[in-house]
């Protein structure tokens, strides 16, 4: 039964439901039950996280595990983001980031603590990157992008994402999605990862089909990456 506060924030969010937007929303997200999918536009989600961070009924909701609705995992990941503690934030998502089960709701995690990369933070997402868990590994994937392919920038960094085998889609897809930003981010430096195949092959074929997708690949850069994709034949061999 939920507690008083998660009732309440539950019955906040069936107010702002946008039926249309819960059946696209729902399209997006095939490993959902479109059933827990209420139809929340994410700004409104936002501004009402706003609203409740640091409330009483921010800390009773966030003790409220496993929601039954993709929108309160949302919220719940939005509330950790505005945390300011990088322990209170980490503490957060370690009992928060197993019950995660779909790419939307990963993604819109962006802890407000990690901004300014503390010091033990790359050790952390190392750590989350061995979970057996996939939207585990996708987080931490997802902030070794955001935080460190700049002047954060660290080569093993790449080596940690390139390790990453998995058998999940939207793992491997981040995956790729890493090394397509890398590229444009850092072309020389990334780039022995496709020369020498270092990633397996759908990684190596997507993470060249985003780079070339991309305005910030150069039109040479573009025609070298597509000498490097791996054909049918090629694939093949390097199983």
């Amino acid at each position: 039964m939920l507690n008083r506060a998660a009732e309440a924030i539950r019955a906040h969010l069936f107010a702002l439901r946008d039926e249309e937007y819960a059946a696209f929303q729902s399209r997006l997200m095939p490993t959902v039950d479109p059933k827990t999918v209420i139809g929340v536009r994410v700004p409104l989600l936002r501004s009402y996280a706003r609203e409740l961070s640091g409330t009483e009924a921010s800390a009773r909701f966030l003790r409220e595990l496993p929601h039954a609705y993709y929108e309160e995992n949302c919220l719940h990941g939005l509330l950790i983001a505005a945390m300011r503690g990088y322990e209170q934030t980490v503490d957060a998502l370690q009992t928060f980031l197993p019950y995660l089960d779909n790419w939307a709701a990963c993604d819109i995690l962006h802890p407000r603590a990690f901004s300014r990369r503390p010091e033990p933070l790359p050790a952390q997402l190392h750590a989350w990157l061995q979970s057996d868990r996939p939207y585990t590994v996708r987080f931490a994937l997802n902030m070794l992008m955001s935080l460190y392919l700049d002047e954060a920038f660290r080569p093993e960094y790449a080596e940690w994402a390139a390790q990453v085998r998995s058998e999940e889609y939207y793992v491997n897809m981040m995956v790729a999605w890493y090394f397509a930003t890398a590229l444009a981010k850092r072309y020389e430096e990334i780039l022995p990862y496709f020369t020498e195949r270092r990633l397996p092959v759908w990684t190596h074929n997507k993470g060249i089909q985003k780079a070339i997708e991309s305005r910030r690949i150069t039109p040479e850069q573009k025609e070298q990456l597509r000498a490097l994709k791996l054909r049918a034949a090629e694939e093949k061999l390097t199983e």
